[in-house]
């Protein structure tokens, strides 16, 4: 009896350090609301299985840039409510979309507030990492990002935006460094400068 006691108590010590380790969406919120502007090293698994390295720049509200390391050298760049895809390698115009069409526009809002009614489709503690699925609930037809955060402190670490064809793209960050970044980072106008 004593021993099923104790395998009964285990339990529910284990499942009280699992619930204690996972992260409240409003500390997420205040978190994410946090990062004015940071830059970090990435990678990024891309739904083919191929792998991409760069460096990422956000400064919130909208705006991010991925500068693509060789032989990609592809720029990603979100700024005034749209994003622009450059390949550097053929010097073309720049493909573009309505930011609010992808699911990065969740993290990059000026104000993120995951306990917002419909964002938040699951929400998990993995064992290392607060897992955070969230879509934007006016358009889930666009696809949702999973956000991986860690605690002491709270650190974002990964996102995997899954769009609305079903392919996936990983994110994993090398480590946020938050400083001051010049709006000139995000100026669409200078980089399609460059390619003429």
């Amino acid at each position: 009896m004593m021993r099923f006691l104790l395998a009964a108590l285990a339990i529910v010590g284990f499942t009280a350090t699992a619930q204690a380790q996972q992260l409240p969406l409003g500390e997420l919120s205040r978190y994410l609301n946090s990062i004015q502007s940071a830059t970090s090293p990435f990678t990024q698994i891309n739904a083919d299985g191929t792998i991409s390295t760069g460096t990422i720049h956000i400064k919130r509200p909208g705006k991010v840039r991925f500068d693509y390391n060789p032989p990609e050298r592809a720029l990603v760049l979100a700024s005034a409510g749209a994003v622009y895809v450059f390949d550097r390698k053929l010097g073309a115009q720049p493909e573009t979309y309505p930011l609010n069409q992808t699911p990065l526009s969740i993290i990059l809002a000026r104000n993120v507030n995951l306990g917002k009614a419909g964002m938040v489709t699951g929400h998990s503690y993995d064992g290392t990492a607060t897992v955070v699925t969230a879509q934007d609930p006016q358009r889930p037809e666009y696809g949702s990002i999973q956000l991986k955060f860690t605690a002491n402190p709270v650190e974002l670490r990964q996102w995997v935006i899954m769009d609305g064809d079903g392919s996936e793209t990983t994110v994993i960050l090398g480590g946020l460094k938050k400083g001051n970044l010049s709006n000139q980072l995000f100026n669409i106008e200078a980089e399609v400068a460059k390619l003429r």
